[in-house]
């Protein structure tokens, strides 16, 4: 008699199951994805350096220049990880509509009511209904972590770049933060001590990632190179 493989929530779909995929990620949103996460990784390790110069050479400045290229990849990742953010603000507004998907609505009650859902199912055992694009609590978490640190570390990065060129173009427009966060010296350690979001947030979203993976069978780690996600009956399209 032929026996058949039990159904297991982690491992195959209910055999009624309706499967199929879909475009989710537009070209532009997965480019920004990459080039963010380059951006932040080249950040992290080059401003470490900068902090801490372990192995600096010895000798004259003039046989080296070791500090200076560390800091020009530290400010031309800054100016990469700006345009990025530029170019993902507009495609929130100008590209299909999961890359709006699971926005925060702090406003809204019901939208808190979805978040603690959303924590509640990643803490069971069953796979649970997939989405398509990101869910209430991974879109919080990139607007906090990504967003506003990421826009507090430009604002910070560049107003202590300026102070290099007083009276020029980034002293000019970001130079006001510097007197509010109480000198130049408050500056940079508040600039320093938000690295440790980032950093906090690789290791969460690292795992997170892997895990929904495995979990969800939906393709989300392939999905941001090909753009394309799985989904079965009762997976939730758009939140």
């Amino acid at each position: 008699m032929a026996t058949t493989t039990p159904y297991h929530p982690l491992t195959l779909p209910p055999p009624q199951a309706k499967l199929g995929h879909r475009y989710v990620w537009e070209l532009p949103i997965r480019l920004t994805h990459f080039t963010i996460a380059l951006a932040i990784s080249t950040l992290i390790i080059t401003g470490f350096f900068i902090t801490y110069p372990v192995m600096s050479p010895t000798g004259t400045p003039e046989d080296h220049f070791l500090m200076g290229r560390f800091r020009q990849f530290h400010f031309g990742a800054g100016y990469l990880l700006l345009l990025s953010f530029i170019t993902r603000t507009y495609f929130y507004f100008n590209g299909n509509k999961y890359s709006r998907s699971g926005m925060p609505r702090f406003w809204n009650k019901a939208w808190w009511g979805v978040l603690l859902r959303q924590i509640v199912e990643y803490m069971k055992v069953e796979r649970g209904h997939a989405h398509l694009g990101h869910n209430s609590l991974a879109a919080a978490t990139y607007v906090f972590c990504v967003g506003g640190v990421g826009t507090f570390q430009i604002l910070t990065g560049f107003a202590m770049y300026g102070e290099s060129n007083p009276g020029g173009f980034w002293d000019k427009l970001c130079g006001w933060v510097i007197p509010i966060l109480g000198g130049s010296f408050r500056t940079r350690t508040w600039h320093h001590l938000s690295v440790w979001v980032f950093i906090l947030f690789i290791m969460a979203h690292l795992y997170m990632v892997i895990f929904g993976s495995l979990r969800f069978r939906n393709g989300l780690i392939s999905s941001m190179v090909s753009g394309d996600k799985f989904y079965r009956d009762g997976d939730i399209d758009y939140d």
